[in-house]
């Protein structure tokens, strides 16, 4: 059993992290301001895991911006063996307007916490990191031999903070890292439980689909009916959130034991799937018609992303093994469940 940090613990995927890790035996440190993400879904996260009221997960609010805020966190427990890092920005459209927020949050934020590591001699992190950091690519899958490309400030400070790193390994022996890039996580915990709930109107695919099926909007917006692929709409690899949690706790298992670093390492299914092609599945999974309207291409988006996980299989043993039909049903039990999300 480890004593871990997740920062950014109460956000979607780092919510469903938590799960799997306390499921494992490990003890939890939680720190997260509750930006986009809500206290209760680590209450329910407990619940999930039949915890008790004192239970193996501690929450503290607060910044990874502030260095009084991470102190108290990795002196919480006495020691933390390891660092889950999810906080941080992760708009696509939000970071082309909002670019000098991105670089403060995503890599101020995470040089600090490395700071934070270092004065805890805590040196094993994993970090959550993104495909898009290949940018435009003119062949499929991606692998992780591809040249970075970042076209917006979501993708270069992601970048950014996995150079910091790169360096960090270079100057100082002892860090045990892990750099997951990942691409489209969807769909939730089969319990309905826990879920994506984000603030304002949802940046991504699924939640917009979601929210148009439980009417708390009219329709779903598409952008662009002419990009170069089958059907003129944008094609991702969308993966299930719980895959994705379980391939954290590997890496870190792996960090863990092994006490080196790891290669980067992409996190996806190896199948790209269209707009269409995911709203098709979910209402042949639900029975419910979308509504929808095509708009506008958005700022920093691309045709296609689909990634090769092979390095991952043969590394840690993982694949993403639930069906796009898992995805819908896992995502609209949570949605239909919380239409106002974990304002229930």
């Amino acid at each position: 059993m480890a004593h871990l940090l997740i920062t950014g613990g109460a956000g979607f995927i780092g919510s469903h992290t938590c799960l799997v890790l306390l499921q494992g035996g490990h003890s939890l440190v939680v720190l997260d301001n509750f930006a986009n993400s809500s206290p209760e879904s680590l209450r329910r996260v407990g619940e999930l895991a039949n915890l008790p009221t004192a239970g193996r997960i501690g929450v503290i609010e607060g910044d990874i911006r502030n260095p009084a805020d991470l102190d108290r966190a990795f002196t919480a427990t006495g020691h933390v063996d390891g660092v889950i890092h999810f906080a941080g920005l992760k708009a696509v459209g939000e970071s082309v307007q909002q670019p000098l927020r991105y670089w403060d949050v995503n890599v101020n934020g995470s040089r600090l916490l490395i700071e934070a590591m270092q004065r805890h001699d805590c040196r094993t992190l994993v970090f959550s990191s993104t495909s898009t950091v290949y940018g435009e690519p003119q062949t499929f899958p991606i692998s992780e031999a591809f040249t970075t490309n970042p076209l917006h400030p979501y993708a270069q400070t992601k970048l950014a903070v996995e150079w910091m790193l790169q360096a960090l390994e270079a100057s100082e022996p002892g860090w045990c890292i892990s750099r997951l890039r990942y691409f489209n996580p969807v769909g939730a915990h089969p319990s309905g439980r826990i879920g994506e709930d984000p603030l304002g109107i949802p940046n991504n695919l699924f939640p917009f689909i979601t929210q148009v099926a439980s009417r708390q909007r009219p329709l779903l917006r598409i952008f662009g009916a002419d990009w170069p692929t089958p059907d003129g709409t944008g094609v991702r690899d969308y993966l299930h959130v719980m895959d994705l949690a379980e391939a954290h706790a590997l890496a870190i298992a792996w960090l863990l034991q092994h006490q080196r670093s790891l290669p980067v390492l992409n996190l996806g299914t190896g199948r790209g799937l269209s707009v269409l092609e995911v709203l098709q599945a979910f209402e042949a999974c639900t029975g419910l018609a979308i509504p929808r309207e095509f708009v506008a291409r958005r700022d920093g988006d691309v045709a296609k992303l689909e990634g090769c996980a092979e390095r991952a299989a043969e590394i840690l043993g993982w694949r993403a093994n639930r069906s796009l039909e898992q995805m819908c049903s896992d995502g609209w039990a949570w949605q239909s469940a919380n239409p106002r999300g974990y304002g229930c």
